[in-house]
This record gives C-alpha cells, structure tokens and sequence, in this order.
C-alpha cells in the first residue's frame, strides 16, 4: 500500500514555501522516473505526538507520494523499554491516522529486528570491530572526553574475540546484572568527533518490553538500531531533524563496516519550533505529570491529540506544515500562522449556530404565551449544500448580557433602553424596560418585537445598525462551554529567568456553565464543529452527554492576541 496524499487545505497554500528534501527528490525522478523512494516515520513511543512531529509525517509521507511506487513506513523506535508503553504506540498510529495517512503495509518495529541487530553485532566482533567494556558508564564517559579533551582507551578495548564473543552471548542469555557490561564499537578514541569515540551499542537491561516482555535483557542503543533498521527496511531517504546531524558520520560508519547494500541516506532539516508553545516531550510530560494540564490530550497542549480534542481540522495542520517549508536551519514560526490556517479551514467547513455564553432573559410583551414564529435560517453563509434549520422566536428568549447597555456609549449599536435592533434571522426588537433586583443587577429586559420586519426592512423605512443573536428560552439546550487560550503568555516561554512552568497563561482555560445553544446542537456527536455565530469556533467535546453538551472552544473569529500586543507596542 502506497502513502497517501492529500488536497483540501493542503494545497492552498499562499505561495511556493522551500522544501530542499522535496526538490531533492523531485530532481531524482526527473532523472530517473522509475527511482525508489522509500521514507519513514520513525517515532519514540514514550509520549504523545505534537505539531513538531506533524510536520515529519507531512514531510515523510508527501515524498513517498511523489512517486507511483512510494511507500512510508511506520516505525517505532522501541529500543528502551524503561519509558516505552503501548498506550503511546497506538496514540501515534490514531494520531498518522487521523492526519490522513496510510502507512505501508504493518506497522513497523525496531524489535522486530532485534535479533538480525544481535546477529550483525556479532559479525562486528569478529571483525575485530566492537568490543565488550566492563567499566561503569560514569567511567566510559570519562574516558570518552569531550571536544577539549582527547579520548582514553579502555582498558579492556583489547579484549580477544573469543573473549568478546562470550561475554556478548552470556549479556544475551541474562547471566549479568544492569551495568556489569556494554557493548561497544571499536572506531578511534583520538576522533575529533566525540561520538566516534567508541560509542554504545548494547546495554544490560533486565525491564519487560512491551512487544518482547522478558525475551531481551540487552537492548541496542538508537545510533546502532537506527541506521540498520533503515537499511533492513531499504529506507532511501532517512530524514531527521537537525539534532542528529552529528550522528550522521557514525550512522555512515556502522552502514560501510556492515558493508549494507543497498544503504539509506540521512538528511537533516530544521525542526519545527512555535511561539507562545514548548515542544519538548520532557516539558510535556512534565505539564501532564505535574497537572498543569489535564492529560496528553488537554485541548491546550499542542500535540496532535490536544489539537484533535480541541478540534483543529486535520487540513489545516497540512496546510500549515506545508506553507512552513522545509529548511537546513531551524527556526521559530509564529503561531498566529497556524491559528489562521485553522479559522481559513473551519471557515470553509463548519456551519453556523447560534450560542448565548452569557444569558440574560428577554420577554417579548407583545408576543402571547404559547406563540411560535419560525423563521428559516442557512448553516453556512456561503455554501447552499449545508441547507438550513428552522430557529423558534418564542415570548421569551435569551440574548447575550454584553449585548445590553443601561447607558450605551457613542458607536455601540446594540441593544439599548428604547433602542431597536435586529434579531439575527428575525424582526426587530425594541427595549422598553430593564427589571432589576434589589442590588441593582438587571435580570430581565421587556422588549417588544415588530412582525412587518420579520425577514425584510420595515415598511416606514426605518433601519437598525445592530444585529444581537438569540435563542428561545423554552427550547434551547444547556451547555457548558470551555474557552481555550494559549497555554503560554510569553512568546518564549524557554526565554528570561525562571523555568518555563513560570510563564504559563493563568487564562489559558476559562469554563462557562450555564450557556444557551440553540436546540439543533443538541444532537451533535464528540468532535462535530460549529461556528457559534461572532463569538468563534468550537467542537463538541468527548465530555459531552446527551442533555449536557461540553464545547471546546478552538479559536476564536478574530486575533485578539494580535490586537492586545499592537496596543500594548
């Protein structure tokens, strides 16, 4: 099964965004049209997906669809049993899923090849070409030195093969505890690089795993696993971010010693990095461990099964790791791009409704107990295939409390004592009294509504600057409606004194209960997405019961954001 692609908001991007790896391979095919492509997406399952990996899996999966025979596996990395469970690797398979991709064939896994791993480790010492090491890590690392410091060889670097091949076989067969021994590859302790010093290739570690169980007590490290899982796999394009560029010589070393035909590529390119937002999978869990936020999945964190919870349409992530390129360098894209790829999307794709987030009761006087007007109103303002529901004006309706003013200031033109405006879809309506309580607060406005504007301007001509939206009293649902904001209030929240946990956003999340929706949201199901008319777009949240609607809100109309630092500047 090939990689699929994808159109929709994917292809409207504003401009030709660079992608050195796609011109890469474009230039391949123009050479040669029958030439393999073959990539991967080799994801850790020790935490939840974010955006940064989205544009990875767009990346991976947009070159294999460049070609008719293009493929994309789905990889994990499970090499380290400590921090690997199963709930992570079938979070990233719904999270590729859910983006729009098919990987090739099954599911892939780094242990699946444990054994051939084992096998070319074996080759390796008795090519005189890796070496059992029984010092401590603490030791190894001394020895290694740094980029100031030359290596020291181990003292146990000369080792007999028969000496090495036993020990390496009793490591496998459990007979020694964590620590006793590693397996390292015999390369040159005086390299400039660091990481050619004899590097780790096996360690002790009698943990279950979550596919093999107690089968291993060693397990390969991601510099040995890496490159031979690309080859087994005839990977030809390996690509990775930037940090791994300086693994690069010894994923070649151990790919030529192996002497791997054919052999992979790595390529690096610049990660993904976003204002106002951490995408480190440490700072992540952190969040989640020390309830920051409620879960990987809190519509606030920005991983990809947040971004799904908080109803961000899988398009607009396409589009925006589309239109962000791909680079040599890594760089800081600000966010209010992907906010305006989620509005340009759910513009396009969610009907309209009508929501009172702050209720406060009107009575239409001239309008008797028991009287029903309907009034026909369109889903969508601009596509006729989402048809129309019928909205009830009843005696007494909802409208929302910021649409009321006692004492309207110049240029507010909404409601008002004695003031007229329209009712969306409907007639006008006119405020004649305010009831207060005894402290003062208004509870309910007695309003009067005009039957000859129900649908068109009245015919004295006069004309209303304002439009208030609304929901009947008697038939509208309850919902309680979580207003989501940015998790951080600084740009950098890596940046400045302190820890990171310091800046985050006080009012990322503001729950309001006690909301009006109009009764058609009633039969909405987890993840359906609506526009609730000038206030912004919001998804039905899996908290969601029949006769207790949860909305999330997932961006609002406007960038306020945007507004609020122009002013401040």
């Amino acid at each position: 099964m090939s990689a699929k692609s994808h159109d929709n908001a994917s292809e409207r991007a504003d401009d030709n965004p660079p992608n050195f790896i796609r011109e890469m391979v474009e230039e391949l095919l123009a050479r040669d049209p029958n030439a393999r492509v073959a990539t991967r997406f080799p994801p850790e399952p020790n935490g939840y997906l974010h955006i940064g990996h989205a544009k990875s899996i767009v990346l991976n999966f947009g070159l294999a669809a460049l070609c008719p025979q293009g493929t994309c596996n789905l990889r994990f990395d499970d090499t380290n049993p400590a921090t690997e469970e199963t709930e992570y690797v079938e979070s990233i398979k719904a999270d590729v899923q859910w983006l729009g991709y098919t990987w090739s064939g099954e599911p892939r896994y780094a242990s699946d090849y444990f054994e051939q791993l084992f096998q070319w480790a074996i080759d390796l010492i008795k090519a005189g070409h890796a070496y059992v090491d029984s010092q401590s890590l603490e030791e190894i690392r001394e020895g290694r030195g740094d980029f100031h410091k030359e290596g020291v060889q181990s003292p146990f670097r000369d080792r007999s093969v028969e000496e090495n091949l036993d020990l390496f076989t009793r490591m496998r067969e459990g007979e020694f505890e964590d620590g006793a021994h590693v397996l390292r590859a015999k390369i040159d302790m005086a390299s400039k690089d660091v990481k050619l010093r004899d590097p780790l290739m096996y360690r002790i570690r009698k943990t279950p795993h979550h596919r093999t169980g107690d089968a291993w007590p060693i397990y390969p490290m991601y510099d040995w696993a890496h490159g031979q899982s690309d080859a087994i796999e005839r990977i030809t394009h390996s690509l990775c971010t930037l940090e791994f560029q300086n693994h690069r010589p010894l994923y070649d070393w151990f790919l030529d010693t192996l002497a791997v035909d054919p052999r992979p590529r790595q390529t690096e390119f610049g990660r993904l990095n976003l204002s106002y937002t951490v995408l480190s999978k440490r700072k992540l869990q952190r969040l989640v461990n020390d309830k920051h936020v409620h879960g990987w999945d809190d519509p606030r964190m920005p991983t990809i099964a947040g971004l799904r919870r908080r109803g961000v349409p899988p398009a607009a992530i396409r589009a925006f790791c589309e239109r962000v390129g791909v680079s040599r360098r890594d760089g800081v894209v600000d966010v209010s791009l992907l906010e305006y790829y989620i509005r340009e999307e759910l513009n396009r794709t969610s009907p309209r409704v009508l929501a009172v987030l702050d209720p406060l009761k009107v009575v239409i006087t001239n309008l008797e107990e028991g009287a029903a007007i309907e009034v026909d109103a369109p889903l969508h303002p601009t596509d006729p295939s989402y048809g129309s529901r019928t909205l009830t004006l009843t005696r007494e309706i909802f409208i929302d409390r910021a649409d009321f003013m006692e004492d309207p200031p110049k240029k507010y033109y909404r409601l008002g004592p004695g003031r007229e405006v329209r009712l969306r879809y409907g007639p006008f309506l006119r405020c004649i009294e305010a009831v207060k309580d005894d402290q003062g607060e208004i509870t309910e406005l007695r309003c009067t509504w005009d039957p000859e504007t129900l649908g068109q301007n009245p015919p004295d001509g006069r004309k209303v600057k304002g439009t208030i939206h609304w929901v009947s009293a008697s038939l509208a649902a309850d919902a309680e409606v979580r207003l989501y904001d940015r998790l951080f209030s600084a740009e950098d929240p890596n940046a400045g004194d302190g820890e990171f946990i310091d800046r985050l956003n006080p009012e990322s999340l503001t729950v309001v209960r006690g909301c009006k929706v109009e009764p058609s949201l009633a039969s909405r199901t987890s993840g359906e997405q609506v526009q609730f008319e000038r206030t912004g777009y919001f998804t039905v949240d899996p908290d969601s019961r029949p006769g207790a609607l949860v909305f999330n809100r997932t961006i609002a109309l406007k960038d306020s954001w945007a507004k609020i630092s122009k002013k401040s500047k």
